[in-house]
């Protein structure tokens, strides 16, 4: 799952009281933005196995304080505390925290057994990565249908929309089709940190843009 975990972002950003969608977008993935800052420091780990998934071949073997369950709450809490004070809106940092908490739900029908409850076995997946046929569709119906829903309430201007949308499938083509990493060196985060900031400068663009009254 990549841009898929974007679609709760668009959701909740539907909502009067919901934080804005930039906002939102980084809490979508703010698990992840964790996993590769510990991923540079030794704290999770990860490596490169060809085969470990038809999809995917990063083996995610150790990443107990980002991608287990108890991991994923205390970081949908500790964001949503944030919210709450950028926002003075109890209804926003609610929203805010779910969707950070949405990762852990979205993670767990796509990878392979690699997810926990709270760091330690057993381990959680149920491998939409190794049928492409259902994981790919889904994944582009979940995301664009939630920008489309976002779009009828919030009115987005055109072009910015746009661009969001192309640049949502331009990552995810690349992360379906791109070439393979062999190794894990410090470029494997830095390049996962641009794709997740220029998804968010887009949402930023079509947020400002929006038609309807801005909250928050």
């Amino acid at each position: 799952m990549f841009i898929g975990h974007f679609a709760p972002a668009l959701i909740a950003a539907r909502h009067k009281d919901a934080p804005s969608l930039p906002l939102l977008f980084i809490g979508a993935q703010l698990v992840d933005w964790a996993f590769f800052a510990l991923l540079l420091t030794g704290a999770e780990k990860m490596r490169f196995t060809p085969g470990v998934s038809v999809m995917n071949p990063m083996d995610l073997y150790h990443m107990p304080y980002t991608h287990s369950l108890l991991g994923s709450a205390i970081f949908a809490i500790l964001f949503g505390g944030l919210v709450s004070l950028i926002c003075r809106n109890r209804t926003a940092a609610i929203l805010a925290a779910l969707v950070v908490l949405s990762h852990w739900f979205l993670d767990l029908l796509v990878h392979v057994p690699d997810l926990t409850l709270a760091g330690s076995p057993p381990k959680l997946g149920l491998g939409l990565w190794n049928h492409p046929m259902i994981e790919m569709p889904f994944e582009l119906i979940l995301t664009f249908g939630a920008l489309w829903l976002y779009a009828k309430v919030a009115m987005p201007k055109a072009v910015p929309l746009a661009v969001l949308a192309a640049i949502l499938l331009l990552l995810q083509a690349i992360n379906w089709f791109g070439p393979v990493e062999t190794a894990v060196t410090s470029g494997t985060s830095l390049l996962a940190f641009f794709a997740y900031a220029l998804a968010t400068l887009a949402a930023w663009w079509v947020y400002r843009s929006e038609g309807r009254k801005q909250a928050g």
